[in-house]
């Protein structure tokens, strides 16, 4: 991962204008017909455009349905809800057709905030769907949490954290009750010691931290998901390209092996000459280990 590129894929806009169920929205031709949208909800009880997200409903739901949490990439400088749903429509397709409830987020940048700021976002908007559970038809005893590059990191801290009770990883007022099922790490960094840029200024993780992770490891630290794992954690699907040239495969290696340490369950798949992303991640090999995964941990 370098500064000169941004994770993931073209920024795409969040519009403005929004109804409870149906509203513009740029990738909803990926999900199946008859899913019901609540589109551009506030978690956070302000105006910012980066404290929204979207709830995707399966049609025909029959009482209280699995919910998979989607945390997109973007090197923590940018992308949004809708972003890593444009290469994997035919896995998010399968994901609500089988019956969950996809929850797309948006957080705050780290050139609007440096971290915690992005774990606190993804844990208030984790804290509204729990707290709004019955509102949206939601089975709050049945979360998992999804992301890719950025947006792993950030559902892999998530997952690993949470046992921990680290009180700065939470706003002020946020429900703690939910735990997770399951964890699904697409290609996100998981030490940020390991990147050749630790000692760039300009590099995404100095940006994320406030500084270098060499000059401050302590914060660099802080902001690594292994830092987090125990044997309490919740198992784990760990999804890598072979040829990833942004965030080196060594960082999803790292956690497995560290999951292995604890005795924590996880799965490693090194996806075949993939780059950092696109749709060779949507394969039929990989969203079968996807969906196969959530329905063992969520159903």
């Amino acid at each position: 991962m370098t500064h000169r590129i941004l994770y993931s894929i073209i920024f795409l806009s969040v519009t403005s204008s929004y109804v409870a169920f149906s509203q513009t929205n740029p990738v909803m031709d990926a999900f199946p017909g008859g899913t019901i949208l609540h589109g551009n909800v506030a978690y956070n009880n302000d105006t910012l455009p980066n404290h929204l997200l979207d709830i995707y409903l399966p049609p025909n739901a029959k009482g209280k349905v699995p919910l998979v949490i989607f945390i997109h990439g973007g090197g923590w400088l940018g992308n949004d809800k809708y972003a890593d749903i444009g290469y994997m429509k035919k896995t998010v397709s399968e994901i609500v057709s089988s019956g969950f409830a996809l929850a797309s987020i948006d957080y705050r940048f780290a050139t609007q905030a440096v971290f915690p700021a992005q774990i606190q976002d993804c844990n208030r908007a984790i804290s509204f769907l729990f707290d709004n559970a019955d509102k949206y038809g939601l089975d709050k005893k049945r979360i998992a949490v999804m992301g890719f590059s950025a947006g792993g990191h950030l559902a892999s801290l998530t997952g690993l954290s949470k046992n921990n009770n680290i009180e700065k990883f939470f706003m002020p007022g946020t429900n703690k009750s939910f735990s997770f099922k399951a964890v699904i790490d697409f290609y996100g960094p998981a030490e940020l010691i390991l990147f050749p840029g630790a000692n760039d200024p300009k590099s995404p993780e100095s940006l994320l931290i406030g500084a270098t992770p060499l000059s401050r490891p302590d914060l660099a630290k802080a902001a690594s998901p292994v830092t987090y794992v125990d044997k309490n954690d919740p198992p784990f699907l760990i999804v890598h390209g072979e040829k990833d040239d942004m965030v080196s495969n060594k960082h999803s290696h790292l956690l497995s092996s560290w999951l292995n340490v604890v005795g924590v369950q996880n799965e490693l798949v090194i996806v075949k000459d993939a780059p950092h992303f696109g749709v060779m991640f949507d394969s039929d090999e990989v969203r079968n280990k996807v969906v196969t995964f959530l329905k063992e941990k969520l159903q």
